[in-house]
């Protein structure tokens, strides 16, 4: 861990600053990001907020989300490698390793400026020169959170900062039910709702603004492709491209789904198996001593927390499925003796 002392130096007067996420970001990488640029500009930083992919429209409320660069190679390629050139001091946010931000991984490590990680996944890659990663944090928001605390700036957070900030930590805690929900967490609550926040707007915003086609889409899965595996206590869903087309799914719209087949009563282990083109995404979740994260890490090049982690298949989606299923004999034994406990954090 870097001192806070460092990256107060670092910030001691006005930066030309990039802040980025992970692919397909969801609250924490949108939240903490954005919570994050709100204050440093407030701090007379100029800064600019890079996704490498699209994100959930259900995000769109975020206060700085109109000044999000979306990065698509096709259209904007040179205009983001001018701003990552041009910043002297780079924010990554909730990702440990930068293959988890496609191209950008690449230019954001040739970059000259100062590179700055606050994350809380597990085994961070060794890129950046100042580190604030934390796998016991519940979210980086969290995180996020005490580093303008830290800087002697807690005064700075408006509500829409901590709109943003609430966001991150409410849905990586699973609105706080998972084990990562810790004392902290609520004290750091306790503190956003001081500075004027409304959770039951951030809550309603993220939760009750689905489409129809979400909601159908959301049935036709749990009715016909969720498949129970009682002999390993293991739930998983595959779908297919055809199948996101037929239900127009957009981005987020297969977000949670991998929760659904965790809450069935006496299942350990859960996988999502998303066919998305060029790749199969895959999302685990686990409840118990069963790390999900060394799983995708050792067969899937993935890795995340012990309880939930993602990974990704370059095969079709049937061969991915069969080498899982292949998978879990081997893991019989962990499955059916793993205690089982509260439900695990969401990313």
């Amino acid at each position: 861990m870097s001192t806070i002392s460092e990256l107060q130096e670092l910030l001691s007067q006005p930066r030309q600053v990039f802040i980025t996420t992970h692919h397909k970001p969801d609250a924490d990488a949108l939240g903490s990001s954005l919570g994050l640029a709100g204050y440093l500009r407030k701090k007379g930083h100029s800064v600019t907020v890079v996704t490498p992919s699209d994100y959930p429209n259900f995000l769109a409320w975020m206060p700085g989300n109109e000044e999000v660069v979306v990065y698509e190679p096709r259209e904007n390629d040179a205009q983001v490698r001018d701003i990552i050139k041009a910043a002297e001091v780079l924010f990554c946010l909730d990702f440990s390793s930068l293959n988890r931000i496609n191209e950008l991984g690449s230019y954001i490590r040739q970059a000259a400026g100062t590179k700055v990680l606050i994350d809380h996944h597990q085994e961070p890659e060794q890129f950046a020169d100042l580190d604030y990663s934390n796998s016991s944090a519940a979210a980086t928001a969290e995180l996020v959170f005490e580093v303008i605390r830290d800087l002697g700036d807690q005064a700075l957070i408006d509500v829409g900062i901590g709109e943003c900030l609430y966001a991150g930590i409410m849905t990586d805690t699973g609105s706080f039910r998972h084990p990562s929900t810790s004392r902290n967490v609520h004290l750091i609550i306790a503190e956003l709702l001081n500075a004027g926040i409304n959770l039951s707007d951030v809550h309603r915003r993220i939760y009750d603004s689905h489409s129809e086609m979400r909601l159908r889409f959301l049935g036709f899965v749990l009715k016909d492709k969720l498949t129970v595996l009682r002999e390993y206590n293991t739930a998983y869903i595959a779908i297919t491209q055809d199948e996101l087309r037929q239900y127009d799914s957009k981005t987020g719209d297969t977000e949670g789904l991998v929760n659904f087949a965790l809450s069935i009563e006496g299942i350990v282990f859960a996988a999502v198996l998303i066919d998305r083109g060029q790749a199969i995404k895959i999302s685990f979740r686990s409840v118990g001593d069963f790390s999900v994260s060394s799983f995708s890490r050792d067969h899937f090049q993935g890795g995340g927390h012990h309880n939930a982690a993602g990974g990704i298949s370059y095969d079709k989606l049937e061969p991915t499925v069969q080498r899982f299923l292949g998978l879990l004999p081997q893991y019989q034994s962990q499955l059916v003796t793993a205690p089982l406990a509260v439900a695990p954090p969401s990313a």
